[in-house]
């Protein structure tokens, strides 16, 4: 399967602020694509998997589309000629932008992923059985298996059946973060999985604010 993405990459000073800001932001900048802002509760088409995703990498900020969100995306790209985010206000001096039909899905070799920003995996339920394991190859084995989860919620969300087994294999370090103001556990580092991600999409909680960024090495 292939997906249409558009990845824009926004040069500006280094951005102090979180991607959380960069969607406020864009999304109140262009209110009339509800898309943006990925608020399910107020429009029941929007997809579990947001079709756009805001991305803060080492202070740049980007912005990836897919399918529609590719579409939309492309539309207002000439009038994001600043960003305000919070009390701080950018200029964007130039946007990057790569378009491409990215391959989607299953391969019989592994392919090697790290995280580039934390990938938050655990939920109430799961943060607690997390916390009972006290051996570490367990808890290992626990996290590949949320991995997989990700991966398949991902899938469902963009019409896609997974026929066969996913296997995980990962190196990962956990570190405290904030998500909406609440201290959360989560993890960077790096895996592998017979499965073709594109570029720079997100798993986990958190996607659409820049969370669980992934890219192959």
């Amino acid at each position: 399967m292939n997906l249409k993405t558009l990845v824009l990459v926004l040069k500006t000073e280094k951005i102090k602020e979180d991607a959380a800001k960069l969607r406020g932001y864009i999304a109140n900048r262009f209110k009339e694509y509800p898309i943006l802002h990925h608020h399910i509760e107020e429009a029941d088409y929007l997809y579990t998997y947001p079709r756009v995703q805001y991305k803060i990498i080492e202070g740049t900020p980007l912005i990836l589309g897919i399918e529609e969100g590719a579409t939309v995306l492309k539309k207002i790209l000439d009038d994001i000629t600043e960003l305000k985010l919070g009390k701080s206000k950018y200029k964007v001096e130039s946007i990057q932008m790569t378009q491409m039909n990215a391959e989607f899905g299953p391969c019989r070799e592994n392919r090697h992923y790290k995280f580039l920003t934390h990938w938050l995996a655990l939920n109430p339920a799961n943060y607690e059985r997390y916390k009972e394991i006290s051996d570490w190859r367990e808890k290992k084995e626990f996290l590949n298996g949320i991995l997989v989860g990700n991966l398949l919620s991902m899938c469902k969300s963009l019409d896609y059946v997974v026929t066969s087994k996913l296997y995980v294999h990962s190196r990962l370090d956990d570190e405290q973060v904030e998500y909406k103001g609440v201290p959360l556990i989560g993890f960077t580092g790096e895996f592998r999985v017979n499965f073709r991600i594109p570029d720079f999409f997100g798993l986990g909680k958190g996607v659409s604010q820049g969370f669980g960024v992934i890219k192959a090495f």
